[in-house]
């Protein structure tokens, strides 16, 4: 399925989509991941990994996976929680309601076609831009995580349930 928004287009990723997604990856994160991390997320899970393209070029990405875990709103309950593992958009595209539309239509796959019943992700504590999309879109800090990254930075760990909305 295809959503025009603006000046780009939302698909599912695809193999060939990969190396473009983790140029991406490298370029704008830290935290990069091996090929095959890709590739099995990108065949368990193709409906919640997304990429961004202007001009058919792939410009963003967003992977998640469906977890069972305790919930970070309801005591001692299982449930199926949609994590977002990463999401990257090139600098010179960003500002542009991207990442913004990359996030809420994982959500709306992860619980559409993957039963999501919470979402989560973690972000630097002093990435603030994100922080304030991810407030802006429902989530909130649920715990601090530290050094949680390999170069000693802390994260948020930030929540949200799944509502009617996605």
């Amino acid at each position: 399925m295809v959503v025009v928004e603006r000046d780009f287009v939302i698909d599912e990723c695809s193999m060939e989509d990969l190396d473009r997604v983790i140029e991406i990856n490298r370029l704008c994160l830290p935290e990069n991941y091996p090929r095959y991390f890709f590739e099995d997320l990108l065949l368990r899970f193709p409906k919640a990994f997304l990429v961004a393209r202007v001009d058919g070029e792939v410009v963003a990405y967003v992977m998640c996976r469906i977890e069972l875990g305790f919930s970070d709103f309801s005591f001692m309950k299982i449930v199926k929680k949609g994590h977002i593992v990463s999401i990257a958009v090139l600098p010179e595209h960003r500002r542009k309601g991207i990442g913004t539309e990359l996030m809420i239509k994982c959500m709306e796959n992860m619980k559409k076609f993957y039963g999501a019943q919470e979402y989560y992700l973690e972000v630097r504590v002093t990435n603030v831009s994100a922080i304030n999309l991810y407030k802006k879109l429902g989530f909130k800090v649920v715990r601090v995580l530290p050094r949680y990254y390999r170069d000693g930075c802390d994260a948020f760990q930030m929540a949200k349930k799944v509502d009617k909305n996605g």
